[in-house]
């Protein structure tokens, strides 16, 4: 796939505010408009807690799964939280992010962090 047409985002804050008034709101109306072929959202970090946490942001993040937005998750952080369970419950790719990272920044990826 060309690197211009994917966007990754990494979320590493527990910010529920950031999260549904840019992030999901970016990511689904960005497949839904076809702004970008491929959209990826990286758990990592806090965020992967808040999801574990909270029925609201879990209840979105299926929004976005259903709306063909790819979503990864650190498994250290996961384990580190105790929630991998809940996490991989929700269909999250869940998986040491290093090396994939790595690898998305040295393929010229764009991501977008928050």
């Amino acid at each position: 796939m060309d690197t211009n047409e994917k966007l990754n985002i990494l979320w590493t804050t527990n910010n529920k505010d950031t999260f549904f008034n840019m992030l999901s709101m970016y990511a689904i109306t960005s497949m839904k408009r076809s702004w970008w072929k491929q959209v990826n959202l990286i758990l990592w970090g806090a965020s992967v807690k808040l999801v574990a946490e909270d029925t609201q942001v879990q209840t979105e993040i299926l929004e976005m799964i259903h709306s063909h937005v790819s979503v990864e998750a650190c498994k250290n952080c996961c384990e580190n939280f105790g929630v991998t369970s809940i996490i991989e419950k929700m269909g999250i790719d869940i998986k040491y992010m290093g090396e994939p990272f790595t690898e998305y920044l040295k393929n010229g990826e764009k991501v977008l962090s928050i």
